[in-house]
């Protein structure tokens, strides 16, 4: 059995990057190469270039008209036109013709009165050197057109060429060695089985490589084994400038990273205090940064973006810097370690003068929560976190003029959110949806403390049957609130396909495994009533404490065994190929303010809710009426 990887301590972000950054500082890194202008956009250049010619390269002509004498045309006025003859008082010349002595000076075509054929009249002295563009007035010969360490536009390409200049010397974009490892991953292609996990962070890490200015050159997987890692490792290193190998840093018995690379070189730091992404490894092997990465894709962007990206930086001369920081209101409170700086997703949105942050999964492994996440919120080292309402900093990877032309939805998760932000932008260009799943009591919740456009809803008034009506009274009294109408659908019991357990309807529930929604959510509402009327304490069913954030999430924990039943909306059985028990028809809407419903967002919101692409996503997912989608009730 293999010795386990103890931590040796865990040290500060700043302090570890301090610490590497510094031990390189003596590797020439940073090496050069000439390559045409034609092909030089976005590289740094190594050196100062300077023009070899003038631009322009002679006397030009900045206008159409005629070359004159400037001195010669002295005493000309509207009560005293001057004539001119062709040849002998001037030459025709157009806009970038040279302007050859004695010409000096061009006057305008719309300025020349034609009194005979060559011959004209002017009504207005020239002064010297009008409307001429003198020999290097733009570019000089030897002036300096590009300091070095600059990155190249396409406007300077432009200039270097006007200056004659061909080739530039530019700094070699870093190779990057990527080095998948561990015996339980397979490539994207391979149909997986159980233990099986596919492999993408290395085809991440190859998309960062590029968009920081590298060249990525990705490796096979190599297993859990000491000498094939080490191999590996090896040949990496002979070929690139960087060389990252993932997973296989922490302290599992077979996460053999750090020992190879202390028999290599030398590990000058292994474990950072930073959540998620503790387990990352700093070396130096033979003069070249070596860098470990753990394994879950969430805890390898992080660690990518702190450690290996400014490591590129260096070598090649560029500077690229964490997102727009803004600040935004917290919309849900967020604990942390006072061991680590944790970096939250959140998801960001403006809603009247506010950025509101709403945070998402936090879990290593959640890929997804990148995708959806609009940036960072980040919590420093000794804090134990922050509280809801607060504001924080954020670190935004989405562009603001997106966030402020994007509806906030914050509550209820149905299918037809995801319809919905995608028919968005492509129904109204630079318009977006973001939809955060928080169950509909707590995104009712949020629309109160202002924190969000619109609250998918449908929670039910035991005492009278009706939807969501009677909670907008009861929770913004005096307040003029909306629903904005959105479908009918289908609640029912997700269940195995063939429903192996035979459950018919919610007494069965008491004898098979479950799944819940969150607290709050309406599905879990509806459950509790359910529960109540047939004579159920919730306590009688095995895993009412299981809780899923989304109806896709019950979904896909009863498709793999992770539950016998779950309640949830028809489209998500039908998505995944379940069986489904109806238990009955419920009315997801979308509670706003009445004041924003003038917004122009909510307007185009309203339009692809009522519009044909809408209905036809909603009849292909099943299980929904939308005869009256998009309608308006005024509370």
């Amino acid at each position: 059995m293999g010795k386990r990887n103890l931590y040796l301590k865990t040290i500060p972000v700043e302090e570890a990057q301090a610490l590497y950054q510094d031990a390189l500082k003596a590797i020439a890194v940073r090496r050069t190469e000439k390559i045409p202008v034609e092909e030089s956009l976005g590289r740094m250049t190594a050196k100062a270039i300077y023009a070899r010619c003038c631009s322009p390269l002679f006397n030009a002509a900045a206008m159409d008209g005629i070359a004159v004498i400037a001195k010669e045309t002295a005493g000309a006025t509207q009560e005293n036109p001057l004539t001119l003859v062709r040849g002998k008082d001037y030459q025709i010349v157009d806009t970038g013709d040279p302007v050859h002595p004695p010409y000096d000076a061009v006057i305008m075509a719309e300025d020349l009165l034609e009194a005979e054929e060559d011959v004209v009249q002017i009504m207005e002295a020239a002064s010297g050197w009008q409307h001429v563009r003198p020999i290097g007035e733009d570019i000089v010969a030897g002036e300096m057109l590009l300091p070095g360490g600059h990155k190249i536009r396409p406007i300077d390409i432009g200039v270097l060429l006007s200056g004659g200049i061909l080739e530039v010397d530019v700094i070699k974009r870093p190779r990057v060695g990527l080095i998948p490892t561990g015996t339980e991953i397979i490539e994207p292609d391979k149909e997986p089985g159980e233990g099986d996990i596919i492999e993408s962070n290395s085809r991440m890490f190859a998309a960062m490589t590029i968009n920081y200015g590298g060249i990525p050159h990705r490796y096979a997987p190599v297993e859990d084994d000491y000498d094939k890692i080490k191999d590996a490792i090896k040949k990496a290193h002979e070929e690139n400038d960087i060389v990252v190998v993932n997973a296989g840093s922490s302290a599992g018995t077979e996460d053999y990273t750090v020992h190879i690379l202390r028999e290599m070189g030398e590990v000058l730091v292994h474990g950072v205090a930073i959540k998620p992404g503790k387990p990352v490894i700093l070396s130096i092997v033979d003069g070249k940064p070596v860098i470990g990465l753990p394994g879950y894709p969430v805890s390898a962007y992080i660690d990518f973006e702190n450690f290996v990206r400014p490591v590129m930086d260096k070598m090649s001369g560029e500077r690229h810097y964490a997102g727009h920081t803004v600040k935004a209101v917290l919309s849900k409170r967020l604990v942390s370690s006072l061991k680590h700086r944790e970096y939250v997703r959140v998801k960001v949105g403006k809603v009247g003068d506010k950025l509101i942050a709403s945070p998402l999964a936090r879990g290593a492994g959640a890929a997804m929560s990148l995708v959806r996440a609009d940036g960072f919120c980040v919590i420093d080292q000794n804090s134990e976190g922050v509280e809801a309402g607060e504001t924080v900093e954020v670190e935004l990877y989405r562009d603001i003029e997106e966030i402020e032309h994007t509806v906030v939805s914050i509550g209820s998760h149905d299918l037809i959110l995801d319809f919905l932000a995608d028919l968005m932008p492509l129904s109204y260009p630079g318009t977006f949806l973001s939809s955060t799943h928080v169950g509909s009591m707590a995104g009712l919740m949020a629309l109160k403390r202002g924190e969000t456009h619109i609250a998918p809803t449908h929670l039910l008034d035991e005492e009278t049957g009706v939807y969501n009506v009677s909670y907008l009274k009861k929770l913004f009294p005096g307040k003029c609130m909306a629903l904005i109408k959105g479908v009918k659908r289908i609640q029912g019991i997700i269940v195995q396909k063939g429903n192996p357990k035979g459950i018919r309807g919610i007494e069965d529930l008491t004898r098979v495994t479950y799944v819940n929604r969150q607290r709050g959510a309406g599905t879990r509402v509806l459950l509790d009533y359910r529960l109540k009327t047939a004579g159920i304490r919730p306590e009688e069913i095995d895993g009412y404490d299981k809780e899923a954030a989304t109806h896709m999430a019950v979904a896909a924990l009863v498709k793999n065994g992770g539950a016998d039943a779950g309640m949830g909306i028809y489209s998500a059985a039908h998505a995944m190929d379940l069986d489904f028990i109806p238990v009955g028809e419920e009315e997801y809407d979308f509670a706003i303010e009445q004041e924003s419903l003038e917004l122009e967002e909510i307007k185009k919101f309203l339009e692809v809710l009522k519009s044909s692409a809408f209905a036809q996503k909603a009849r292909e997912a099943g299980g929904y009426d939308i005869s009256h989608a998009g309608e308006v009730a005024r509370l």
